[in-house]
């Protein structure tokens, strides 16, 4: 292969064939030195950029995460096929038509799959399992829930199909996050 017009063909890289389907390329390099950085032979650039960044939670979550504060959930009702969903959604992912309803529904639900683990989310060794589920709210749609840990039980009585309830935090503790609900407990 004849690299032309680029003027460093000798000086960078050396292209040897070794058949018609494959080429290896050897790259030559310059041996660097701290002396090099410290005596600015080297180009580099320094900066400490000023980044601020807002995150907007949209109207449907906003509202969602505003509700939870208050102690209570809160979904979106699809006028086409009525769906009712949460966490909540401006338009219906099933027929593509706008939510025009608010739904307050209850803090209770079913677990409708969970899992028993014994490594946190930052890969650290629990001494007592967590069990993350799906929970099913009741009032929803069908399939229609969040995914939340589950407590004040034990990971052997957990069963698919069991009903919970949400354990929330103090009033004067809530941030409106879905960590305003501490846990969902079977009842």
């Amino acid at each position: 292969m004849e690299l032309k017009g680029i003027g460093l063909e000798e000086e960078i890289f050396k292209i040897s064939k070794k058949s018609e389907k494959s080429m290896k390329m050897e790259f030559k390099g310059v041996s660097l030195k701290e002396s090099d950085f410290k005596e600015k032979k080297i180009l580099s650039l320094e900066n400490k950029p000023n980044l601020k960044y807002a995150w907007d939670t949209g109207v449907a979550i906003g509202r969602f995460l505003a509700e939870l504060k208050q102690g209570r959930l809160i979904g979106r009702k699809c006028c086409k096929c009525r769906r009712i969903m949460i966490p909540p959604r401006m338009f219906c992912e099933v027929c593509f038509k706008p939510n025009d309803e608010w739904i307050y529904l209850k803090d209770k639900g079913t677990v409708n799959t969970f899992s028993i683990c014994y490594v946190s989310w930052d890969m650290q060794k629990l001494k007592e399992p967590q069990i993350p589920a799906v929970i099913e709210i009741e009032g929803a749609s069908k399939m229609m829930g969040i995914l939340h840990l589950l407590g004040e039980v034990e990971p052997k009585e957990v069963k698919i199909g069991m009903k919970v309830k949400a354990v929330w935090k103090e009033i004067d503790k809530r941030e409106g996050a879905i960590t305003d609900i501490k846990y969902f407990k079977p009842i």
